[in-house]
Parts: structure tokens; sequence; C-alpha cells
């Protein structure tokens, strides 16, 4: 009988088509399974999955049954193209096509998209590196503006936009939100712990340096650690080990490597968080406005051809081709990323943490019996030209973006999906499938607490008050896909030697000037660039701002630290 009644109301359901019982049911359903755990009980998760239901039933009496998405390939995002847009639609009834593309690919069918001036797509998840170029142009929506007028009733009142640790970077000059992060990950130092702490390598070490080997606290001390691993060391157990690991390849991903901040490690910029003010770490000034972008180049007081600029390219250039892998100069991104895995590389300056989970594989040669592994992370060493307060890397923040114009309820239905897959009913468990933090309440989370030792330090970093010292590229950008493919151009001709970094530099800083040209012709909604007049680079080189006048000493003395000081300093809330 039982079976029978209810077969019946089940039937009943589907005659009356997505009733309240039904996606309740459906909520209850994954709550109680691929939601857990989360930093709500299951009664506040249900209770946020009624707002999406209720929420969701207007929009489809307004004739919105499917609606379409893009990111770029990245765990977290596959997790939210085949798990949670399941789930949105069997809870809500909107059916979600989440296309997951390359990331080069998103940027150019967004480009597309602000050109023509119709979106491809309902919403995007869009690195908050265009940022400046959104709100330039004026055809990406203002969240701010949205979720105060026509989008108050599509916007959950549990959003809690103060518990998202990224909302600065996706902040513009007028101070209004214009993306909502979805993932994050930041830049980092790796190494291997467990070949640090031998005692016959840090008495060697030590010996020869003169002080203790450890994590490395300026580009000094790294270098004498990778010249140790690479020249000293030479091999462990049977195989060879090298001190560098890093990327060459003439590639667009060779251009990420340097957009995404080597220049403000080491210290080109001006001192700013979230970025350099009036200078960044593209070397691009902004007037008095804060907003106008008036140069790159040394002569337009910039400082993309700057002594530090040109600094940070021979470091890279020179680490790669003493103490890298052969193979590193002839690899894109892609191709370079696993080789620390595979467990011959001591140590690398420039790590994305989005790597973690492929790095605590169990099997691995860098993971232990255990499934804990042999490396750490930490914050990366700081260049010579670096100072106090400035920005220490970089952070990528995947963020949820709209077109001012599109189609309203498809927005409304997009922004619900674009909530769903950031609320506190799932925004944990995707945090620990894909580890890109987004919440500080998931990065506080108990689960979290319990398992920070397979993590390496990121649960550390992530809770600490250093996190804030990685950003994201920075408003002084005025079109970021025009600006980003420059760079890898030119960086390669340094690589094969073709020029000089000083050439290739001042070659990057005169392309970056003469688009920024273009863009001033071209007029934009906002803050669109007003060169400077060309002047005598002496005029602008300084000891009190950037672009900074070249140091008569370009190596001090290298400087460690060790690690468990590290992570007790950031466990007592300090940045070191």
């Amino acid at each position: 009988m039982k079976l029978r009644h209810t077969a019946i109301t089940v039937a009943i359901a589907c005659a009356l088509g997505h009733s309240a019982w039904a996606d309740e049911a459906a909520a209850k359903k994954w709550i109680d399974s691929e939601f857990q755990p989360s930093t709500l009980s299951k009664e506040k998760q249900l209770e946020e999955m009624k707002w999406f239901i209720d929420a969701a039933k207007k929009l489809q009496a307004k004739g919105v049954k499917e609606i379409s998405t893009v990111s770029e390939t990245l765990t977290t995002h596959e997790y939210e193209s085949k798990t949670l847009a399941k789930a949105f639609e069997e809870i809500t009834g909107i059916k979600v096509k989440h296309d997951i593309i390359q990331e080069g690919d998103v940027v150019e069918k967004l480009q597309t998209s602000m050109q023509s001036g119709k979106s491809i797509y309902d919403g995007w998840i869009s690195d908050s590196d265009l940022i400046g170029t959104h709100y330039r142009y004026g055809k990406i929506l203002s969240l701010s503006d949205y979720m105060d007028g026509t989008g108050k009733e599509w916007t959950n009142p549990g959003i809690d936009l103060k518990d998202f640790i990224g909302t600065s970077f996706t902040t513009a000059p007028d101070k209004k939100l214009y993306q909502l992060p979805d993932q994050q990950f930041a830049n980092l130092y790796w190494f291997r712990a467990d070949l640090f702490a031998r005692q016959d390598l840090k008495d060697k070490f030590k010996a020869k340096y003169g002080y203790d080997l450890g994590v490395p606290l300026n580009w000094s001390a790294y270098e004498d650690i990778a010249a140790f691993f690479s020249e000293d060391v030479k091999t462990i157990d049977g195989k060879p080990i090298y001190g560098h690991m890093d990327y060459g390849k003439k590639d667009p991903s060779l251009g990420w490597r340097f957009t995404d901040a080597w220049l403000s490690m080491a210290g080109t910029a001006d001192i700013g968080i979230p970025n350099g003010l009036p200078v960044d770490e593209w070397g691009i000034r902004v007037g008095a406005d804060k907003c106008t972008p008036v140069g790159a180049s040394v002569s337009r007081g910039g400082a993309t051809n700057s002594p530090a600029a040109v600094y940070a390219l021979t470091k890279y250039i020179d680490w790669m081709k003493k103490y890298a892998p052969k193979e590193a100069t002839g690899m894109t991104f892609g191709e370079a990323g696993p080789v620390p895995a595979q467990g011959q590389i001591a140590q690398q300056i420039f790590w994305y943490t989005a790597f973690t989970a492929d790095m605590v594989k169990p099997g691995l040669p860098v993971v232990n019996a255990d499934g804990t592994p042999k490396w750490r992370m930490a914050p990366g060493p700081n260049g010579p030209y670096w100072k106090q307060g400035m920005q220490n890397g970089y952070q990528d923040v995947g963020s949820w973006t709209f077109f001012k114009d599109h189609d309203p309820d498809k927005v409304a239905a997009a922004w619900l999906y674009a909530q769903f897959v950031t609320s506190k009913t799932v925004s944990l468990k995707k945090s620990i499938t894909g580890l890109t933090f987004i919440r500080d309440s998931d990065i506080r989370a108990d689960y979290f607490t319990q398992n920070a030792n397979k993590y390496g330090g990121l649960i550390e970093f992530y809770r600490s008050p250093a996190r804030v010292a990685w950003t994201p590229t920075g408003t002084n950008v005025p079109d970021y896909p025009k600006l980003a493919q420059l760079w890898w151009k030119n960086v390669a001709v340094a690589v094969t030697g073709e020029k000089t970094p000083q050439a290739a530099m001042d070659n990057l800083a005169e392309e970056m000037d003469q688009v920024m040209g273009r863009l001033e012709r071209a007029g934009m909604a906002h803050c669109a660039p007003k060169l400077n007049p060309k002047g005598d680079p002496n005029k602008y080189l300084s000891d009190k701002g950037a672009p900074w006048k070249k140091l008569a000493n370009e190596k001090p003395k290298g400087e460690t630290i060790a690690y468990d000081t590290l992570l007790n300093a950031w466990k007592a809330g300090k940045v070191r």
C-alpha cells in the first residue's frame, strides 16, 4: 500500500511538472549526498535551496527553461559543469549548458561578444584580470547596480558578499562590483621540504653560503639554493636534481608567466595593494585620477622597460638556462606544470596552487606513504627592488561576468546559477574538490583544520594575512586581451637571444604605448588612456617611486626563514 501511495504521489508530481514537493525532494537528495560537508546545517541548506526554487519558478513562468555559460578548463569548473549544473537543473528546473573551453578561447569569445554587442553566452566565468577592460568599455553589467536594482529579486539573501575573499579584485575604480569570484588560486613558492630538512644538505649549504638552507626570503637566496642543488648536490637517489623549474617556449602561455605578476615579484611597481599606484605590475602608470593610463615606457613615466623590469626578465632567462632541466626552454605552461611531481625539482619560485590536487596523488615520488606531501608551499621570495607594502605575487580569480544589454531574463537565470555554484550550500564541497577558495568561511571550516597536513601549507597561507598581497591584474590595464598578447612575443626573443632583455622590454613598452594610443583615439566609456608626451627617462627614474632607479647591487646577501617559523607566524596572524 505504501509503495502504491508513493507511486501515485510521484505520478501526480510529474503531471504537475516541477512542484514544490518535487523540487524540495531533489534539494534534500543533493543536500544529503553531494553537498556535504557544508558550513551550513542541512536545515539552513534546504532553506537556501528553497529560495532558489522559488526564484527559478518565477523565471520559468517567463519562459526561461535553459541557459548557457562558459568557463576555462579547470578542476573546479569541470565539477560545476558535470555535477553542479545537473544539481541546479534537478532542484530548480532550469537546464544549464556549461561549456568548458581553453582560457584563450574564453577571452577570444568574450572579445567577439564585446565587439559585436551580442553576448554568445548568458553568463561567463572570466578572469578578473579583465576588470579594467570591463569597466572602461561599459559593456559589462555592474553587479552592484544590478543587486540594488532590477536584479534585487534575483539576488540570494544569503549571498554574504563580505564572506568572499576576492571582491576587492573585481571592484572597478568607481567602487562598484563588476564580477563575482567563482574560484581563486595564488602562485606561490614550492619546495621539497624533505630535502631541505636533510642534515647533510643543510650542513653543506651553510658551509658554502654562510646562512641556513630554508625558505628563501629574497631572490639572492633563491638563486643560491638553485645553484646548490643543480651544481653541488646534482643527484638524489641516483637521479638528477634541479634547483629550478620554468618554461620558455614561444607560446601564448609564456605571456602568463609575466603578466601574472613576475615583474612585481622583482619590485617593478609602486607600493599598493591590490596593485601598485600610480605604476602597476605591468609597468603601466595612471594619472592623478588613479584611472587614466598615461604610459608604459619609462619615457612616459611607466616602468615596463625600467631597470627592475629588465632585471626580472634577465633573472628569468638566467635561472631557466642554468638551473632548470634543459627541456624547460622548449616547454609551455601546460607541459611544465606536472614536472615537479616527478620528483627531480628541488624548488620552484612560481608555482600555481591550482596544481595542488595533482601533487598529492598516492604513489607520486613527491608524496609520502601516508598520503602527506614531501613538499611545501610558501610566499614567493622578493626581488631586490621590492619594498614592504607592494604586491607579492599573482592570484587568479575566475569570476562571474554578465553583459549589460543581454536578455534580462536569461541574465537573471544565469545570475541564479552563478550564486548557486558559489553558495554556502555547495562552496565547501567545491573547495575540497578543486582547492580554489572563494569564501573565508570555507577556508576556516573544521574540515580544512582537520586535513591541513594534506595540502602542504595551502590552508595556513589562505588563513593568514599574507594572502591579500597576492592579487590579479589590476585596473590600470585598459584592454587586457589587446595588451596581454604583446608579452609572449617580446619575452620569447629574449629567451632565444635574438634580443637583449633591455631591447625586448624597450620594444614591449613601445608596443604597449602604441596600443594605448589607439585606444585613446578610439575612445572608451570610462578612463580611456591619455598618453604622456615622451620625455627624458631620467626625469622619471627615482628612488622614491616607480620607475625605480637601477640599484648598484642587485644581489644583496641571501636571506632564508625556517618553514616552521613561517607557519607559526601565519597561525599567529602575522605575514611572516
